[in-house]
């Protein structure tokens, strides 16, 4: 299914509590810890957990897949479960939204083996620090050996290790069905 399907769940119970003694890596870790094993038992897979901060407070978004695509029900009940599982499990976080979503035409590439898994498809990736001058690239995929990312801009290859890269997205994904 096309598109992105989200979920808002209520905010945490405390709200009252500042994110004091975690940090937002220990709480994406945590969070990506009990989302992969949730969606194992749905027969689903985890794509991406991000935690950000956005114009309307922070955001806990949980990207889903599935062969054939997620369904508005497959959101929910993910996203009901992860909220319980989130309440009994991650202390002191304060304030937050869930959002459970399908990947979307944006998909985040979140793992190693997506680079290679989505190889041949155009990718932006902005990273940590320059590498050649700039930080945000678009192009298209060429794998990864050595924990270093190929990607296909102009002309040349550009490569970028995996540990440098902030964000990486593919652009206009619409499946791995392209009829």
């Amino acid at each position: 299914m096309n598109g992105r399907k989200k979920i808002k769940a209520k905010p945490a119970a405390s709200e009252q509590m500042a994110l004091s003694n975690k940090s937002w890596q220990e709480i994406v870790a945590q969070t990506k810890s009990l989302a992969q094993r949730l969606c194992e038992a749905e027969g689903m897979e985890l794509v991406h957990a991000e935690f950000q901060r956005e114009a309307g407070g922070r955001i806990l978004r949980l990207y889903i897949d599935q062969p054939g695509g997620v369904t508005l029900n497959d959101c929910v009940n993910i996203s009901r479960q992860m909220g319980d599982l989130l309440d009994v499990n991650i202390e002191n976080v304060g304030p937050y939204n869930l959002e459970v979503s399908s990947p979307g035409t944006d998909r985040p590439l979140g793992k190693e083996i997506d680079y290679d898994k989505f190889k041949g498809n155009m990718a932006r990736i902005k990273t940590t620090r320059p590498i050649g001058g700039q930080k945000n690239f678009k192009g298209v995929l060429s794998g990864i050996s050595g924990g270093v990312v190929s990607l296909l801009v102009g002309d040349g290859t550009v490569a970028i290790p995996l540990q440098e890269i902030a964000r990486a997205r593919l652009v206009d994904y619409h499946g791995e069905s392209q009829c």
